[in-house]
């Protein structure tokens, strides 16, 4: 019995074992991956044709009004060369400029706040960031007209700050979330904790962060709307023109010019978080 046994012990300790790992260049489903990959590469080359067709319809829909034979205050808000070009310039340099500000601050506060001497100010900080979006965006601005008084500043300022949380946010969640690892990999190498930043951490952080600012960027672009109230201009004149007037075709040019401002600028960030990312993420 005793023999019989040990015999047993031997098979199954000289037994080949067999391999659990699936071999080199094997795919669990194909038809998935090549979709996703599909989907990947095709996605973002969708959007502009979208956009670019609703662009269309809508100088298809404003070449159709009829504006000699409307009142004059429809056919002055509805001048492309008169009105509309120019308060689209006017969004435009107000969300760049904010947007612009935001990154200045957010980014290396963030990278600030990550640092073992400052993180003990970290949560007063962010408190500070998040009554940004505590506030609705029209009490900023009015804050901001009886502080620093009316005009594009002003708004420059107020979206600012309103959109001030989402990059310093991502910032930070970017730079903890690089894997400790790596970093003491780095400092074993000999490098300082300055080469440590700059070529690991904020490389590896680069998707995040851009996707704070992306999301930053769409705000702004959003909330600008409002920066008629305090004499901003932008599209919300428009906007608001055709909502006193009771006028629909002007409420619709502004608001589809704005979604089309807004779609153009998030396809830009996707772009940006796929092309600015390091290679092998």
């Amino acid at each position: 019995m005793t023999g019989v046994f040990s015999s047993s012990l031997g098979w199954v300790r000289n037994r080949t074992p067999v391999s659990t790992t699936p071999p080199e260049g094997f795919s669990p489903d194909p038809r998935r991956r090549n979709a996703a990959e599909l989907i990947d590469r095709w996605g973002l080359w969708i959007a502009p044709v979208l956009i670019a067709g609703l662009a269309g319809l809508l100088a298809l829909y404003h070449r159709s009004l009829d504006l000699e034979s409307a009142v004059m205050q429809q056919r002055s808000a509805l001048s492309w060369s008169g009105k509309l070009w120019p308060q689209t310039l006017q969004h435009l340099e107000i969300a760049a400029y904010s947007t612009l500000l935001v990154i200045v601050i957010a980014i290396p506060l963030g990278v600030l706040l990550t640092r073992p001497a400052f993180r003990r100010v970290a949560p007063t900080l962010m408190t500070v960031a998040n009554s940004g979006q505590a506030f609705p965006a029209y009490g900023l601005l009015v804050g901001g007209l009886f502080l620093l008084g009316n005009g594009t500043a002003t708004v420059v300022y107020c979206l600012a700050l309103f959109a001030l949380l989402p990059v310093l946010r991502n910032t930070m969640v970017g730079l903890d979330g690089v894997d400790r690892s790596v970093i003491e990999a780095g400092r074993g190498m000999g490098m300082t904790r300055r080469l440590v930043l700059t070529r690991i951490e904020l490389p590896l952080a680069v998707p995040v962060i851009l996707a704070g600012v992306r999301t930053a960027m769409v705000l702004n672009i959003g909330m600008a709307t409002l920066a008629f109230l305090i004499g901003g201009g932008a599209l919300g004149i428009t906007i608001s023109s055709g909502l006193k007037l009771n006028q629909d075709p002007v409420l619709i040019v502004g608001a589809v010019m704005v979604a089309i401002v807004a779609l153009t600028f998030d396809w830009l960030g996707a772009m940006a978080e796929r092309y600015l990312r390091p290679r092998g993420l």
